[in-house]
């Protein structure tokens, strides 16, 4: 009895062999399947190493950013208006200098024997016209002497051929001399008329003759104003306030007793409290830069409003410089401060957006790591993006509001669709 029953122990060990090998092959080309079926495993960045911000709606302010420095808005170039010798120079390079500050003194004698020789001409030209006025004045005393002689005569002449037609009618006087006195009155009547229109005439020419004189007068008189305010041009006073930066040019100094040719370049002042902030702007967005916008100039020390009043046509080393007009001013203001600018473009009222990607270009599409719902692990997706300002940048497509994404460079996990943050 104990050998049947070894040997069917041994068929049910057999047989329960057989089905373990039997479902281990079977298992196999399963457990392959399924393991081609899983995701490699992500790997892992520390959470705080890279930059995550949220997408957003509403209102979006389009600028654009560049370094720059504070520059002198205004200089002053004072030339030479005639030909002259420097006479003296009173502030050098450096030297501060306000309005009424004489820099320097040049010397014209014939200008100067000009003005003297024109003040003479006045003088003789003004003793002139009082001495013509006591000659008319004269001659219109004795016209007016005259015709009040010629009056008297008419006026006996009148009489006395009143008398005689009286006479006459009495027969007292013949008709002849009656006549002839009546001859007499008329023709010093008609003197009179004359004599009184010499007399309206002479007046006239008096006055005409003074004025001509008069006009000589003030001729010379102008030309002597206008000689006296060239000699005071030849002392060279500053007009602004400001600093003295250069005497002649860069290549010919001013020195005391040089000849000045007219046109010469005496001096340079600067205006230091008048600057004007110039920064270099981006080659790719200065394009939507325009004369007038608004601008914020940092200069560390407090932030100054202000408007775009030049843009260069000419790029330099990729950027283009922009001039900023300043409309206030800051603590610690000087020439050759470094700024920082920022230049409004435009108010976008309602759009979608982020901040800023790391390679994130207007218009550009591109993909990046999108957080899942529990903030652990982000996956890489496409986005379309639009215009872009300083920080942030318009999603046309790929992201919805709420969206997480990682804004950080991660070309380190190009290779990998997912990552798993620590």
């Amino acid at each position: 009895m104990d050998v049947p029953r070894g040997k069917e122990v041994a068929r049910k060990k057999l047989i329960r062999r057989i089905v373990v090998i039997a479902v281990i092959v079977a298992a196999i080309p399963l457990i392959t399947w399924g393991l081609s079926r899983l995701r490699p495993a992500a790997p892992s960045v520390d959470r705080a190493t890279v930059w995550i911000d949220a997408v957003k709606r509403g209102p979006m302010l389009r600028e654009v950013r560049g370094l720059g420095t504070l520059v002198v808005e205004e200089f002053v170039w004072i030339p030479a208006q005639f030909d002259a010798r420097v006479e003296k120079i009173n502030f050098l390079p450096g030297a501060k200098v306000h309005p009424n500050d004489v820099v320097m003194i040049l010397k014209q004698p014939q200008m100067e024997l000009d003005a003297s020789d024109l003040e003479a001409q006045v003088k003789q030209a003004q003793a002139q016209y009082d001495n013509l006025r006591v000659q008319l004045q004269s001659s219109q005393l004795t016209q007016e002497a005259t015709t009040q002689q010629v009056k008297s005569d008419m006026e006996q002449a009148e009489l006395q051929a009143d008398r005689d037609r009286q006479l006459n009618k009495l027969d007292l006087k013949s008709d002849v001399d009656t006549k002839v006195s009546q001859a007499k009155s008329d023709e010093l009547k008609g003197r009179y008329t004359i004599s009184k229109k010499q007399l309206d005439i002479s007046g006239e020419s008096i006055k005409a003759q003074l004025d001509a004189q008069k006009v000589l007068i003030e001729n010379l008189q102008a030309k002597v104003k206008l000689k006296k305010e060239q000699v005071e041009q030849l002392t060279i006073r500053a007009g602004v306030e400001g600093v003295v930066t250069q005497l002649g040019t860069a290549t010919t100094p001013l020195e005391a007793g040089m000849r000045v040719a007219p046109g010469t370049i005496l001096a340079k002042i600067a205006q230091p409290t008048r600057l004007k902030a110039t920064l270099k702007i981006p080659e790719t967005q200065v394009k939507d830069v325009a004369l007038g916008q608004v601008a914020d100039i940092d200069t560390r020390n407090g932030h100054i409003a202000g408007h775009v009043t030049r843009i260069d046509p000419a790029s330099t080393n990729g950027t283009v410089d922009v001039d900023v007009k300043l409309e206030g001013e800051a603590p610690g203001m000087r020439p050759d401060l470094s700024v920082d600018g920022q230049i409004t473009l435009e108010r976008l009222a309602d759009v979608v957006f982020v901040g800023r990607p790391v390679i994130g270009q207007p218009g550009a599409k591109i993909t990046l790591f999108k957080l899942d719902a529990d903030g652990k692990e982000a996956q890489r997706v496409p986005v379309s993006l639009g215009r872009t300002s300083v920080n942030t940048i318009e999603v046309v497509d790929g992201l919805k509001v709420g969206d997480q994404v990682i804004l950080s460079d991660m070309s380190t996990w190009d290779a990998h669709n997912r990552i798993r943050l620590n």
